[in-house]
Formats: structure tokens, sequence, C-alpha cells
């Protein structure tokens, strides 16, 4: 078992910087990083950890390309990495969901990112570090990702339910980043940004909260719940933040809407 919480504290991660076996990622900007990170971390740009296949964007790239840029970073089997970014964690999640999906478990997410680390008055860095490289082995972990057809095939199955991180205006559909707008039938929406707390460095609103609104949307911890977006950005904090809540039958959907808007043969919700 880890030693370290999937959602951890600032505070609690400047008592463990020189801890053996843990590597921090910053998912930062690279002006960002360049200006100041925390002591340590790496840095890795967005752009690695997705694949665009236009129109649909947001895919998990190749294999091979993940096990080099994950080896390149020094990610090794015993390693545990916790990762943040100045944006509340969007970055950062799906950073962590794409480890997760070649079956590196050992993860967390820092509260509020470097937002947080530097509002505790934590030190910072400019020293752009150079990782030490590992062999990252893969053992893939399938059931974290759904396809375009999985969900087709499940749109009246009351064990599944969607949950769609987008702008209201994304789910009514009068705001469109594909040919269709709109949102999935039956799909719930809540943006992912409602859970983050504006007022506190962007983290995590407390848990106790974030369920009551679940629960009040109607989500269900007995039954499979899958996030979704447009590019699988903002639903891979909303996948974490449902396992942060305790919910534990999880899914994401990389194509997302990019995908669905686009595709000739989907159906589409539009409005409440």
């Amino acid at each position: 078992m880890s030693r370290y919480p999937l959602l951890i504290e600032a505070t609690e991660l400047e008592k463990h910087l020189n801890d053996e076996n843990l590597l921090i990622v910053d998912l930062c900007k690279k002006q960002t990083y360049d200006t100041n990170h925390i002591p340590g971390a790496v840095h890795c740009d967005y752009s690695n950890i997705v694949k665009v296949e236009k129109p649909i964007v947001g895919l998990v790239p190749d294999d091979d390309r993940l096990i080099e840029l994950f080896s390149s970073l020094g990610i090794a089997e015993h390693i545990h990495v916790i990762v943040y970014d100045d944006e509340g964690g969007g970055n950062a999640c799906r950073f962590m969901w794409t480890l997760e999906l070649l079956g590196h478990k050992n993860l967390s997410l820092l509260n509020g990112g470097i937002f947080s680390w530097a509002n505790n008055g934590f030190p910072l860095s400019k020293i752009a570090e150079q990782p030490t490289s590992a062999q990252f082995k893969i053992n893939k972990d399938a059931s974290v990702l759904v396809s375009l057809s999985y969900i087709q095939d499940n749109l009246n199955n009351e064990q599944i339910q969607l949950l769609d991180s987008r702008s209201a205006a994304e789910f009514q559909g009068t705001k469109a980043f594909a040919l269709r707008g709109g949102h999935i039938p039956g799909a719930i929406h809540y943006e992912w940004t409602d859970a983050m707390d504006r007022n506190n460095n962007l983290c995590l609103r407390p848990i106790k909260e974030i369920q009551q609104v679940l629960m009040d949307k109607g989500f269900n911890k007995d039954k499979t719940i899958v996030a979704y977006c447009h590019s699988h950005h903002r639903s891979s904090f909303s996948y974490y933040m449902l396992k942060i809540a305790g919910f534990k039958n999880i899914k994401a959907y990389a194509g997302s809407w990019s995908e669905w808007g686009n595709h000739p043969d989907t159906e589409v919700h539009t409005g409440e």
C-alpha cells in the first residue's frame, strides 16, 4: 500500500521532498516551470501525453511513445509519482490517468498545484531538473478506458452513468467545438471547475461537499461512471475527483466529444 494518499496536500509533500523513490512531475506551462517550480520536479509538456487525429483530439499516444516518455522521466515500477500543474489539475490528472492506463498505480495529485505550494510559502526553484532515466514497464489496465462503441452499446444500461465535465454551454449545445453540439444521451453535467475552490488555490472542495453534490445530481457509487469532456483533459480531473470522493467503478472516454460530436452515427441531445 502506498505511503502517499491519492490527493496530497502541499504541507504534507513539503515533508517528503527528499524521499527516495519519489518523483515530482510538473505539468505547468513551460514558462511557469522555468520561472518557478517545486525543487526537484521534472517537467513534462502536455502535448507529449495526447495524440491528435483531427477532428479527434486527446487520444492516447502509442505505447512505444509513452514507454519512451515515462522512461526518460525516470518512472520505474517502484517510483511513486506526484503530479501538479498550474490550472487546478487537468494536465496533472491526464498525466496520472495515462500512467494508470499503462499500469502504474503509485500516483498522487498535489492539491492546488503550484498555487498551493507557492502560497504556503514553500521553496521554489528555477533550476531545470534533468531526470535520471529508468526502464518503464507497461502492464496495461484497459479497464479505465472506454470506446465510442462501448458507450453506444450501453446507452440504455442503467448500471452505467456518464459524467460530462464541460461547460454548461457545451453541454446544452449552445457552444460547439465539433460538427454538432450537445451531449451524450443520459449524461449528467458537472463542470470540472465546480469541484474547485477558487478562493483556495483551486484546491478540491471539501470531499463531503463534493459527495453531496454528486449524490444530488444522481450519481450512484454502486454504478460504473464514465467521465468525458471534449478531449479527456477536463474529465481526467473529474475521473480523479470521483476516485477521491470514494467512487470505485470509474472509466474515461478519451475520444470524448471531439469524437462523439463529429461522428455521423452518434445520438446527440441538446438542452438541459
